[in-house]
This record gives C-alpha cells, structure tokens and sequence, in this order.
C-alpha cells in the first residue's frame, strides 16, 4: 500500500531529512520518502493499515519536527492547474484547490513565504542594533538596545531550539545558531552577536526566497496545461475546465490556445507548436482523422476535436505527474549527502566542545575565552544546509530541465546513471529506422498479385505491427474482418489464421521452418514475410524500411561521450540487420533474435560491462518491455502517446529521434558536474573556515558565511541545471 501526502511550508531541507528518518524508523513503514523540491511524501506500508491511522501518525512526527509545516493527502485530480505546481511556501491551499490562485496568495505577504510581520521586525531589529553601535557596547544603554536587538530578530530562533530540545532534538540550526551566539553575548562580544543573528535571518530570508524562486522556476516548465476548453454544446460554444470534458464530447480550439485534451481532428486543419511536449521546434502540420495531443499550440487554423482521453489520463497530464514525481527516486548522490549530514553536525559540534575545552587545559597561557569563540564559530558552520537543499533541487532541475527538450527521466536515480553510460544497447524497427514500411515487391507463385495481397492484408488485419500496416496500405482496399477466423499470433514466427475456410500461414522464414514448408530463398534486401495457404508455398512480400536522419549522426556523438560498447539487436532478418549495421558504422549487430533471446542477448551484455558502467536498452517502449526493464536505464524512444512506453522505461524519449538520447546523456553528466561544484564548493568552504578558526584566522561573520552563503551560492548554482 503507497501513500502519497503534501507537506505544505516545508522549506527546510535538513527537516525534511529528519521528517523521513522518522517516519522510517516505524515498524508499519516499509520505505518513506520525502521529495523536498515539490513537498511531496510518499509512504509504502509494510502493512495494511488504515490510512487515518498512519496519517495520524505522520502528522504527530511532523508537528514534534516542524511545527508549521501541514499535512494533507495527495489528490491526483487537484494537481493540475497552475495553482498545483506552485511551491507550497508560496500558494499553501493551491496543491488543494480550495481557494484560487489569488485567494491564496491573500494569506501571504510576499512570494518568498517571509512575512510583513517578520519584515518589520526585522527591520526594527536592524535600526536597535545602529542605534547600539553609535552608543557603543561600553554604554549600558548601547548594550540594552544590542539585547533588544537580539531579543527581536532572534527570539523566534532560540524559542524554538528551547522547544525542540525539549522534544529531544538537539542537534539543529536553531540549537546551533543559539548557543552561538549567546556564548558570544556570554564573552563580551556583544554587537558580532546581535549582526550574527540578524545576518542569519536575512540569510533565511534570502535562502527562502532562492529556494521558492526555484521550485517555481522547476515547476514553470511544466506549465503546459491549458487553463481551458471551449466544449461544443448543440453548436454552442462554451468554456469549461478541461477535467470536465468528458470522451467522445467535441471542443473547439482556436489559433493562439493550447490542446486542453487528447483527440481525433473531426474538422479543419492546422499547424501545431508542440515543442513543450516534444522539445522539436518545427510546427506539425494536421488535419482530419489525425490525433493530437494535450498540451501543443494551436498556431493557425481553427478545429474541431472529438476527446478520446479524460484529463486524468491526457498526455498533458501523464507528463505533469510524471516529471512531478521524478525526485522521490533519489539518486546514489543525494543518498550520500543524507547519509552524510546526519554525521557531519554531530562531528562538528563535538569538535567544537573538544575546540573549548582541551586548547585551555593543555596549552599554557591559553585564554578559555578565545577558545570558547573558536568553538562558537564551529558551531555556525555546522550546518550542512547548503548539501540538503541544493543536491535535491539540482537533480530536480535537471529533470526539470530535460522535460523542456522532451526527454521524460523518472527519477533522480536514472538521471545520475545516464552518466556512467558504457554501453548503449538499441533496438532497430522504429528506433534507429523510421518504423514506416513499405511493400517494395510482390514475388507470386501459381496465385494472382492481388490475391496475394489481399490474403496477406486479411492475415494481418488484426495486427499493429509496422510491417503489419504496410500491407494493408499497399492493398489500399477496404477490409471485412469478418472472413477473418482463428487468429493466432505465434511470437517472433508471424500469424497462423483461417481466411474463408483456408488456412492461411504468413511470416518469416522461421515460421516456415516450424511447420516444414519448402519455400523460396529470397537474396533481396528487406524484411521477407512469406504466405502459405493451405500448406502450399504462396510467395512472399519484401518489404523495406529507412534508417533515421539523425541515426548516424547520433551514433558518432555517442561515441564521442565515450560511449565504448553500441550495439544492435533486432528480431529482423540477417541481411537487413547488417545492411543497417554498415550504414550505421556498427561494429556489434544481433538479428533473428526472439524477444526471450533478446533479453538472454542483454544479460550478456550486462556481464561483460564494467561495475560502475551502466548498460542502456533503447527501444519502442511496446513490444520491448522486458528488454527495457532489466536494462540498468530502459529508454523509450517516440512513446509520448504509448502508456506502455511511459509504464515501462526509466526515459522516455518523446521526439523520435536517437539523437535525443546523445542529449539526455549530455544533461546527465552536466547536472551531476553541477551537484559535485556544490559538494567540493560547500564542503571545501566550511573546511577552510573550520581550519581558520582553529587557527584564530576567521571570526563569526565568516561562520555564517560558510553557512548561509554557501548555501544560497549552491542553491543558484543548481538552477543552471535547468537550461541544459
């Protein structure tokens, strides 16, 4: 049982750590994840249990962590308008859609989630601590306003860390920050104390506002919702929100808006922008009896739609959902930086107590108070915020940021292995050639042309198979399936069927063989379907297909990333196999392979890459789902309109082309290139000033650098991962 839930205010990274170890530690949870970049939870029980049991549970842990952060349940539904994709800091009932997208921001004073209240508390505290400066600390009056100061700006924070300390939780920012700067207060230090505090908070600020900005920067990209249809009522027009159209109702779609739905164009023609679906620029011409989907443009013509797709379950839709859930599939990188804060802080401070304490006992002359200021610094820096929050947002980013250029990455974790790629594994109908067929030559023996044809077409009416469909347009006529009985499909052989009492026999050379049916060997080029009625050996269809623009060159790229290993596996004859092979420059080609020896294919392939390379299946995403799922990445290639492509790659590919692929690669190994700059920067900052403290170089104001600064540092940094 899964269990999705909205953490709506959640704007702490580490919290949001602490929220899901937590919940982990239950005996009823099998695995929680928290997805900081869009505040979602998502729960898997071990257990049945009531939801408004554990959701009670949820909410107990959260409020003893976060106090202001609220509980709701995930409704798929609601997470879908503009409203929906807004940071939960910015639009609290939005996830929801209680309210509208103004009402909600009425609760607000600003975008960033900082409020006028705290604004001019703020401010107040500023102007006490000037007033304090220009009396001096050795004034009792200066010192009065330094406290006050202090009291304002930073009340709230010591509150807090008093409160969670009394929950058991000693080891946060709140603690951290406190006892920092009290102690400096306890020293003498009065006015670094007071600027120490009021420069964290501006920093919080700043780090709420950085971290709103990008979650809706993240989340712009998948604005591609229209905000409405025009349903056609009785030639009436009227406007409704796409969720309630229901099938086979008929919407009107004007130049200049967006497809609210998926549907079949019943009138006009047109030209399409679908560039936010499938990242290509040119528009697409369209007219009567062809499909479009949810979230293209509308550029010139008028149309007339007829759905066939609901909202819930429109292209448009299925994207949102989609990229929106990417982040809870956590990459090896931000599993290491969790790992690895819940045993920085610890260090730090004990490192700090170890700073105050040995220094004045072992060395003669020391002054506790220097070193007591030394600890305190420690202390600041500790923090590992600038990790937590910018290694999820980069990697959301990222995916964010593929989206655009229509390339679908479910999750962190195959994001991050798109990187180590040394192998890459393609499929050959419809991945590295067209998919589009064409009966090139009819060879018959003792039966017309045309009926051949035409019981070939009959054989293969029920099939969606490209090769399938090319024999129906080559005879051009219309089909009474009716004639057509018992039909049955024999996997990676062809069809056995009965047409008008005749038993009818129609596949490759394989199929012959299993039924011992001389037949004639054909030396031309293209995939030969043979045709056998009654037994007796018919002919057969040579049929041909054309490898893609963009194949070779994508292949060359490929192996410019260093790409070692390209192969190709395909179910197709020898011969076409090896003719696309040498137009391609592939050294490595498998052909007449079934889709059982296609996966034995993979799994050989899998022992002989390295342990940390990655092995990648690039495919249909529909007659290759078990190839794409043992694959270490399944890539789909042009399954925007396949839910069987969605369900079974890790990627998919929404523009047809290799070259996509090379793309994905490439945004991979940037975003990672970014995470690591976050990491060496972050960590290599704080171990500079940890040093300089120990030394007595550094002082407070470099400490909350290290903490706060950093951080919004890592956190702009992060955003370049959107414009791969």
């Amino acid at each position: 049982m899964e269990l999705k839930l909205l953490l709506k205010g959640l704007s702490c990274a580490n919290c949001a750590n602490k929220i899901e170890n937590k919940l982990n530690s239950l005996p009823e949870v099998k695995e929680a994840i928290v997805n900081f970049s869009t505040s979602m939870l998502i729960i898997t029980l071990n257990e049945e249990i009531g939801e408004d049991e554990i959701l009670e549970k949820v909410k107990k842990i959260v409020k003893t962590l976060e106090p202001d952060v609220t509980v709701e349940k995930y409704n798929k539904s609601r997470i879908k308008s503009k409203e929906s994709v807004c940071s939960s800091n910015c639009c609290e009932d939005g996830h929801e859609g209680h309210e509208s997208h103004e009402d909600s921001h009425q609760h607000h004073d600003n975008e960033g989630g900082i409020g006028l209240k705290q604004k001019v508390i703020l401010g107040v505290g500023i102007l006490l601590y000037v007033i304090g400066l220009i009396l001096g600390e050795e004034n009792i009056y200066g010192i009065i306003f330094f406290i006050t100061s202090y009291v304002l700006v930073g009340g709230k924070v010591v509150l807090t860390a008093c409160k969670n300390i009394l929950k058991g939780q000693v080891f946060d920012e709140n603690f951290l920050m406190s006892i920092a700067t009290i102690g400096a207060f306890a020293i003498g230090e009065y006015p670094e104390a007071v600027a120490v505090m009021i420069f964290y908070a501006i920093g919080e600020m700043f780090q709420d506002y950085a971290v709103d900005k990008s979650r809706k920067s993240i989340s712009s990209l998948m604005d591609i919702r229209a905000e409405y249809a025009t349903l056609l009522v009785d030639k009436v027009e009227k406007k409704v929100a796409p969720e309630e159209v229901n099938v086979n109702d008929i919407i009107l779609i004007k130049p200049g808006e967006r497809i609210p739905l998926d549907g079949l164009v019943i009138s006009g023609r047109t030209t399409l922008d679908a560039s936010a679906l499938t990242g290509e620029s040119l528009p697409r011409s369209v007219e009567e009896n062809e499909e479009i989907l949810a979230g293209a443009i509308n550029l010139t013509g008028v149309i007339q739609v007829k759905v066939t797709k609901d909202f819930g379950e429109s292209t448009v839709a299925r994207i949102l959902e989609l990229v929106q859930n990417a982040g809870n599939k956590k990459a090896p990188t931000e599993k290491f930086i969790t790992k690895f804060a819940r045993y920085y802080t610890p260090v730090v401070v004990f490192s700090a107590l170890a700073l105050a304490v040995v220094p004045p006992l072992l060395i003669e002359g020391a002054v506790f108070s220097d070193w007591l200021y030394r600890a305190l610094i420690f202390l600041v820096v500790s923090c590992p915020c600038a990790l937590v929050v910018s290694i999820p947002l980069g990697l959301f980013a990222g995916i964010g940021g593929a989206s655009k250029k229509g390339i679908l990455i479910k999750g962190g974790n195959y994001l991050e292995a798109l990187k180590d790629v040394e192998t890459v594994v393609f499929d050959k109908t419809g991945t590295l050639t067209k998919g589009v067929f064409k009966v090139v030559k009819i060879n018959e023996i003792n039966i017309e042309k045309d009926e051949l044809l035409k019981v070939a077409a009959l054989g293969e009416s029920f099939s969606n198979h490209p090769i399938a469909k090319s024999i129906m347009l080559a005879y051009n006529k219309d089909i009474d399936k009716n004639l057509v009985k018992n039909y049955e499909e024999i996997s990676g052989n062809g069809i056995k069927v009965v047409i008008e009492g005749r038993e009818v026999l129609l596949g490759n050379n394989k199929l012959m063989e299993k039924f011992n049916i001389k037949y004639s060997q054909n030396d031309e080029v293209g995939t030969i379907i043979h045709l056998v009625i009654d037994g007796e050996y018919k002919g057969n269809l040579v049929i041909a297909d054309e490898v893609k623009d963009d194949s070779l060159e994508a292949l060359r790229e490929l192996k410019k990333l260093g790409i070692k290993n390209i192969v190709m596996l395909t179910g197709d004859n020898k011969k076409v196999a090896n003719k696309v092979a040498k137009e391609l420059e592939l050294s490595q080609v498998h052909s007449e392979l079934l889709p059982q020896d296609k996966v034995a294919k993979l799994e050989e392939l899998l022992n002989e890459k390295t342990a940390k390379g990655k092995l990648v299946f690039v495919g249909d995403g529909i007659n290759d789902a078990p190839v794409l799922a043992r694959a270490d990445v399944g890539v789909a290639m042009g399954g925007i309109g396949s839910d069987a492509a969605i369900e079974a790659a890790d990627v998919v590919l929404m523009r047809d082309e290799p070259m996509a692929l090379v793309e994905a690669i490439k945004i991979a190994k940037r975003t990672n290139k970014i995470l690591w700059q976050n990491i060496v920067f972050s960590l290599g900052v704080k171990g500079l000033i940890l040093i300089l403290t120990t030394l007595g170089l550094a002082n407070m104001w470099e400490g909350v650098f290290a903490d706060v600064g950093v951080t919004l540092i890592a956190v702009f940094n992060s955003m370049r991962a959107l414009k791969n």
